[in-house]
């Protein structure tokens, strides 16, 4: 399980929602398989619904992307 705090603490360099949206699709696609939203970063630009947001982000980067899936 991974942690929002977490990710920003050992990511000062971020500075907008839009890199922490990136950093979170990377941390997804590397096998991580829960994320846990226990703060609300504080970037200019953060979004009312900045959990749903990186909820998806993260759930869309793990689902398996199977291009000969049947129709």
């Amino acid at each position: 399980m991974i942690q929002i705090s977490d990710l920003m603490i050992a990511h000062p360099e971020l500075v907008s929602f839009r890199q922490l949206e990136a950093l979170v699709e990377e941390v997804a696609t590397s096998g991580e398989i829960h994320l846990y939203f226990d703060i609300k970063p504080e970037f200019a630009d953060t979004p009312r619904d900045w959990d749903m947001r990186l909820e998806v982000i993260f759930l869309s980067a793990q689902a398996p992307h199977d291009a000969g899936a049947a129709r």
